[in-house]
């Protein structure tokens, strides 16, 4: 889960656009490459963005809320998203495989640690990484927090959200045969994975224009409609992961094992009026997390873009810099 909005009322907040030193096709196993870029300082201390979705991409605003003066930034299209390929692809693409590649990009640029900084579905990945390579991570940024369980999934895909939205939600909703209308994310899975393509890019743009409408606090509910292909890929990449329960091994296994990062400091940048990712997970973990210190953004939502978040997260990586 992740969508940018509002772009144009955050960028002052952000430092300057910056390029790329060093960009990159890496081979990661099972036919997937993954798109690698970093920039600023190549001495700088390093940070990896984990961008959201799963299947959003990152952009490049994501480099700008770092000093390019201080930090090296390491920027990465997840398995089967942005430019990395293939395209859309979900054979061997989980939470799992995206793991091991975030471990062997650090390997590969030769980085002992570095900081970890995700937001939504980044989030979720920035702390199972952290929980499985604690001993790589040297500090943990997250926003808008999403901790891939049953109940966030049945809040935003099982009518929660759309008692705020309910013109949206009958858009989204009205796709589905009423007797198929128990289990959104499997009747939406049947068509995102039919051979029927424009019936796929169909259900593609419904389902990416349901979150889109939600992710910032100033929407109108206007469900805008993207290029069909990245709808598609967009689409059935978070469905894949989420009809699957992000491949982890129990509900509330992030929450569970909080106590392996005890030890590392780390940033929750929260939306109080989140309607994708309610705030109630990133204070479940800010409870849990004797380092972890809670942000909580009035008049925010979920939009990595707003102004409200974008200062909070500029803040936190200052602070980081400046130890």
């Amino acid at each position: 889960m992740d969508k940018t909005h509002d772009q144009k009322d955050a960028v002052h907040h952000l430092y300057p656009p910056v390029d790329p030193f060093d960009r990159r096709m890496m081979a990661v196993g099972q036919g997937h490459q993954v798109y690698v870029e970093q920039c600023g300082n190549p001495d700088g201390i390093p940070v990896v963005v984990l961008h959201g979705g799963p299947g959003g991409g990152c952009s490049p605003s994501m480099r700008r809320y770092f000093d390019p003066a201080k930090y090296r930034v390491i920027l990465f299209d997840q398995r089967g998203c942005g430019r990395s390929t293939p395209y859309a692809s979900v054979t061997d693409n989980t939470t799992w495989h995206l793991v091991a590649d975030i471990e062997l990009i650090r390997e590969t640029l030769g980085i002992a640690q570095w900081v970890v900084f995700g937001g939504s579905w980044g989030a979720t990945l920035s702390l199972i990484y952290a929980q499985t390579h604690p001993a790589a991570v040297r500090n943990i940024v997250l926003r808008g927090v999403f901790l891939m369980t049953q109940a966030e999934l049945d809040w935003f895909y099982g009518g929660g959200a759309g008692k705020f939205w309910p013109e949206v939600w009958d858009r989204f909703t009205a796709l589905v045969p009423e007797d198929e209308r128990g289990d959104y994310i499997k009747a939406y899975h049947e068509r995102l994975f039919c051979d029927d393509l424009m019936l796929q890019t169909r259900f593609a743009r419904a389902w990416s224009g349901w979150e889109n409408a939600l992710a910032s606090i100033y929407s109108t509910g206007q469900m805008i409609e993207g290029p069909g292909e990245y709808a598609r890929a967009f689409a059935r990449l978070e469905n894949h992961y989420f009809i699957n329960n992000g491949f982890l091994e129990y509900d509330g296994q992030i929450l569970a094992q909080m106590d392996r990062i005890a030890h590392i400091p780390g940033v929750i940048v929260q939306g109080r009026y989140d309607m994708i990712c309610p705030p109630a997970s990133a204070y479940a973990i800010a409870k849990a997390w004797p380092k972890g210190e809670l942000k909580m953004v009035r008049n925010a939502g979920h939009a990595l873009s707003e102004p409200g978040i974008s200062v909070e997260l500029v803040r936190a990586m200052d602070r980081i810099a400046a130890l």
